[in-house]
């Protein structure tokens, strides 16, 4: 559970997204990021009694959380601060090419993730050839009694192609997984929930219900 004054400070600094509000509330934030940092150690605790992956990558809390300040060089936004906190916990953090579990705390925008988003081209060429041999393992696990109970909307079709991938025929029992670029899965939840006793343990099971998806996602590269 988090501390009320953190996601506070996340609601606030939305809502005075500035230079100057947030250096005169800067040992907040400090407060807040300590607390924050708090639940992901917590999380990687957790997310290590179900998923060997995790387990032998000694995840550090600091290097699973991202940074508060936005680059804003190519954005029409020009806002200093990201008015969310975030963290990403994968067998290679933030950076390498690997499935993994996300936690997302915004005023009106929580929600906990998981999966590959968008994976660059070689990536994306062997989960497809692994969706290939083995889709029936996928759609079962999807299928999943404990998957649907969180991600019953299945993958986001976002950037889905129209035709069939270069290498592949729309009559491929597997064509509608294979057309995805981007193989995430998301539970949105109020604000709320975030203050409530059982929060941890609520993402524990999402991403619990989540681990055999990020398994078979992660094979590819083995």
């Amino acid at each position: 559970m988090l501390q009320k004054s953190t996601f506070q400070f996340i609601k606030d600094l939305k809502h005075n997204n500035s230079k100057e509000w947030f250096e005169a509330n800067r040992k907040v934030y400090q407060s807040a990021k300590e607390d924050f940092l708090e639940l992901v150690a917590n999380l990687i605790q957790g997310i290590e009694a179900f998923d060997p992956a995790i387990a032998m990558s000694h995840l550090e809390p600091k290097k699973c959380i991202f940074r508060i300040n936005r680059d804003t060089r190519f954005s029409n936004d020009k806002s200093p601060y990201k008015s969310n906190m975030g963290a990403w916990f994968s067998p290679g953090a933030k950076g390498l090419q690997r499935a993994g579990y996300y936690l997302h705390l915004e005023e009106g925008g929580c929600f906990l993730a998981g999966g590959m988003y968008l994976p660059e081209a070689d990536a994306l060429k062997k989960i497809r050839q692994e969706i290939d041999y083995n889709h029936q393992d996928l759609l079962n696990i999807m299928a999943g009694k404990h998957f649907q109970a969180y991600f019953s909307g299945g993958f986001s079709q976002e950037s889905k192609l129209k035709k069939a991938p270069q290498g592949y025929t729309e009559d491929n029992p597997a064509i509608d997984l294979l057309k995805l670029k981007s193989f995430t899965v998301s539970n949105n939840f109020g604000d709320e929930k975030t203050l409530e006793k059982g929060f941890e343990e609520f993402i524990l099971e999402g991403f619990k219900a989540m681990q055999p998806l990020n398994k078979f996602l992660n094979q590819s590269f083995d």
